[in-house]
């Protein structure tokens, strides 16, 4: 999976939880906020699904 950067401005107090939650579960900033946004994508119906590995 190719990652694309990108600036993301977000309200002061709501890093501060996301870097919380990050080091509760021994994560990055950026991968926590990697893993809310798959959540969601899940929880919509919008993540695209994984292709099975064909033998």
């Amino acid at each position: 999976m190719a990652k694309k950067a990108f600036p993301l401005r977000v309200d002061d107090e709501i890093l501060k939880a996301i870097e919380a939650w990050a080091a509760d579960e021994f994560r990055s900033s950026n991968g926590q906020i990697e893993w809310i946004l798959h959540q969601a994508l899940i929880k919509a119906g919008r993540a695209k699904k994984k292709k099975e590995n064909k033998k």
